[in-house]
């Protein structure tokens, strides 16, 4: 009861607080990972993802966050044409803004573009490690390219940082049986 009264306290706050930095570098982050992992279902999580997601989303600087929108409406459209060269401008202009990066990571691997996927995600990371997304897609990654125990290893960072990520768990559990018989 304790850590639901706590992340629900820490998400009530942060949701009516202004943008100080955005991005990764967002003070409010650290608050939201613990909350995240207070949280007691995942239900109770996404509210607290959501949150995460904006911040990452948003990068302080009004030109690359046009981008962003006008990138995230053309991979949702499959123009991966407009797409990457939105996200390629921002990774350019915006070298140490981690979520153009992951954006152009997603976009790749859209596209079957396997290894520009897997930098774009290394690159993600070392900006922010904590990146759910980027593990999630990394396992997903080593899933097309049937590296299973990388595949694992990956979704397993995942839900350390959230532990109620969507397909984490499920991914886990098929990648260990299978993992078992070949002696992980």
């Amino acid at each position: 009861m304790k850590n639901i009264i706590a992340w629900m306290a820490t998400a009530a706050t942060l949701s009516f607080s202004p943008v100080l930095v955005a991005g990764q570098n967002d003070p409010r982050l650290d608050d939201l990972f613990l909350a995240l992992k207070a949280a007691p279902r995942e239900a109770a999580s996404a509210p607290i993802e959501a949150q995460i997601w904006t911040l990452w989303t948003l990068s302080g600087i009004d030109d690359i966050d046009r981008l962003m929108a006008l990138g995230v409406g053309a991979m949702a459209i499959r123009d991966f044409s407009t797409a990457n060269a939105v996200f390629t401008t921002i990774v350019e202009k915006a070298p140490n803004f981690a979520e153009g990066w992951n954006k152009r990571a997603t976009l790749y691997y859209l596209m079957g573009a396997m290894k520009d996927s897997a930098k774009d995600v290394e690159k993600t990371l070392q900006l922010e490690p904590r990146h759910f997304g980027a593990l999630s897609g990394l396992g997903l990654i080593r899933l097309a390219e049937e590296n299973e125990k990388a595949a694992l290893k990956a979704f397993e960072r995942g839900i350390a940082v959230h532990p109620h990520l969507a397909g984490a768990t499920t991914y886990i559990r098929k990648l260990k049986l299978k993992l078992l018989g070949r002696k992980i």
